[in-house]
């Protein structure tokens, strides 16, 4: 029996990528000391962040710094706030940022943290008190070539902001020590928009590889309504697509018209719903909300009879065994992770098994939506030489990562998975487990 604490999602995504590594391995034994090394954080920091409410009284949270990994870079991942944050969750989002971030061929290691407060309910002034705290701790840890954090769940750019200050205060410096700043205070353009973005570039080339094809005309369901979710709707809307259902934690909305769909309108009106922390039903309620039906608490994935596209774009494990049968079963043929580790591992099973056949074709997470660590990069070389790069220049270098991204996922699956098609999946972990591990060695770390 072990000795350590069960730690269900961290444990799951090291099986993720141990499971589909062993071809890689018998050909390279070698390597089997680095996967024993590149599973333990290199440190963990654990900290209580003390606060105060609007009423006067004491709060405490836990706050967390997971740096995983620092053989590519400084330790690069977001800070989540969300009553479900624990050390699990945190190991598991480190551990996939190490692979996420090597793939996007930038110079990043990978890390993780956050803390378990709920910024659902509270005032700015609350929020504010919260991130002066909880940056009072990590500043003594975090640093332009040490660990550069960003947002993530319940961290926008408010946030990002407060903490921003907070640090600058501490430190009496001005230094890239966050990503996804303000655009004015040395944030890159496109970074709200880059996941989202970065995901459909990817499933471009899937579009093109599998079918010939492209976005025209197909049926796309996407799950989540936040940053992720609504621009990876802009985007499929803007090539051609039909997006067909948007989701939050509280249950989906699917458009009625299968052949609009959500417009454009309708994202910028659920995209300002979500700035003041409303539910979808806020939408239902108004009169473009007519034009959809809202399942309360469903997800996506079974509403739909007819389907091409799956984007799982809210949270982890959001696709089952069972929703991947009935995606299946709907026609779908591209599933692509616009969330970390959606997919639970008897979807993937499924997914995979499909995949052999020729059928279905998943796009992992750590590939497909590496646009927005990939822009958080940018950022930090825009800070590094003290200049904005323009939008369509930020653009055009995301596109050319996501496609790089692409093609190592491809061959490296190619070269290591049997079936009519490429193993993304396996491409995806062997390549970027690969990179990081011979730099290990090239370190002296394993030897």
């Amino acid at each position: 029996m072990s000795n350590l604490p069960s730690e269900p999602e961290f444990e799951q995504a090291v099986h993720e990528v141990t499971s589909t590594l062993e071809p890689f391995l018998a050909a390279h034994p070698e390597y089997r000391r680095a996967l024993a090394v590149v599973q333990i954080p290199e440190r963990v920091i654990q900290f209580r962040v003390v606060w105060e409410r609007d009423d006067g009284s004491l709060a405490v949270n836990r706050g967390f710094r997971v740096q995983f990994n620092s053989a590519l870079g400084p330790y690069k991942g977001g800070l989540r706030l969300h009553p479900t944050v624990n050390l699990s969750i945190l190991k598991f989002l480190g551990f996939e940022q190490i692979f996420k971030n090597a793939l996007t061929g930038l110079s990043m290691g990978g890390g993780k943290g956050g803390s378990d407060f709920d910024p659902k309910g509270k005032s700015d002034n609350e929020i504010r008190r919260f991130c002066h705290a909880f940056m009072a701790e990590l500043s003594r840890h975090i640093g332009a070539n040490t660990d550069v954090p960003a947002g993530d769940i319940g961290t926008g750019g408010r946030e990002i902001g407060f903490m921003f200050g907070a640090y600058k205060k501490a430190r009496n410096e001005f230094s890239g020590i966050l990503t996804g700043k303000g655009a004015d205070w040395g944030g890159s353009l496109i970074r709200p928009e880059a996941t989202g973005y970065g995901l459909v570039y990817y499933v471009t080339e899937m579009l093109r590889d599998l079918d010939n094809t492209d976005w025209k005309g197909k049926r796309v369901l996407i799950s989540g309504s936040g940053n992720v979710a609504q621009y990876a709707a802009l985007k499929v809307i803007e090539l051609g697509g039909v997006v067909l259902t948007l989701s939050d934690s509280n249950g989906a909305l699917v458009a009625t018209d299968e052949v609009t769909g959500f417009t454009p309108a309708d994202i910028e009106a659920i995209a300002e719903i979500k700035l003041q922390r409303q539910p979808l039903t806020a939408f239902t309620s108004s009169a473009a909300g007519e034009k959809f039906k809202w399942h309360a608490g469903a997800r996506p994935w079974t509403l739909v009879a007819k389907a091409d596209v799956a984007l799982p774009s809210a949270t982890q494990n959001e696709i089952s065994g069972d929703e991947a049968k009935a995606l299946a079963k709907a026609g779908v043929r591209y599933v692509a992770e616009g969330s970390n580790m959606g997919c639970t591992q008897e979807a993937i099973n499924v997914f995979e098994a499909a995949r052999e056949q020729g059928e279905i074709w998943l796009g992992p997470g750590k590939a497909a939506n590496s646009g927005g660590v990939a822009v958080s990069g940018l950022e930090m070389s825009q800070n590094s030489q003290r200049l904005k790069w323009t939008s369509a220049e930020v653009d055009a270098k995301l596109k050319e990562i996501m496609v790089n991204c692409y093609r190592k996922c491809y061959d490296t699956g190619r070269a290591y998975a049997d079936g009519k098609l490429p193993s993304l999946v396996a491409g995806a972990n062997i390549a970027g487990f690969q990179t990081v591990a011979k730099a290990m060695f090239d370190h002296g770390d394993i030897w």
